[in-house]
């Protein structure tokens, strides 16, 4: 089984940061590209950043300049520091990975269970 756990998230005030990390468990043979997405309230979960097993890195017009993502290949885990926070980043951040389980394997998609993040003063 493979397990995605986030943690770093909170309330922060606008222009604070925060700093995301996810970390993938589990039967792992490799991970490919690493991911993390947001849902607020009444709104489709979208896509913020993402990075592939290569370090090549694609953000969000909306994050572009202020949220670095990066990913500790030893560790599992992938992480997103965001800057300058602003009141429309308040949503409940996802973390995703695309790996495959073993050498035969077809890649798959998976998810954390997400972690809010309210900015606000």
């Amino acid at each position: 089984q493979v397990h995605l756990v986030e943690s770093g998230g909170g309330l922060v005030q606008p222009g604070g940061s925060l700093r995301l990390s996810c970390v993938v468990t589990g039967s792992i043979f490799r991970i490919n590209d690493m991911g993390w997405y947001r849902q607020a309230p009444g709104k489709q979960r979208e896509l913020v950043a993402s990075i592939s097993s290569r370090g090549r890195v694609n953000y969000a017009e909306s994050v572009k300049g202020r949220s670095t993502i990066s990913r500790d290949n030893a560790k599992n885990t992938v992480y997103l520091q965001m800057n300058s926070l602003q009141p429309e980043d308040t949503a409940v951040y996802y973390c995703n990975a695309d790996l495959d389980e073993s050498l035969l394997s077809v890649p798959q998609t998976y998810w954390g269970q997400g972690t809010q993040v309210t900015v606000s003063s």
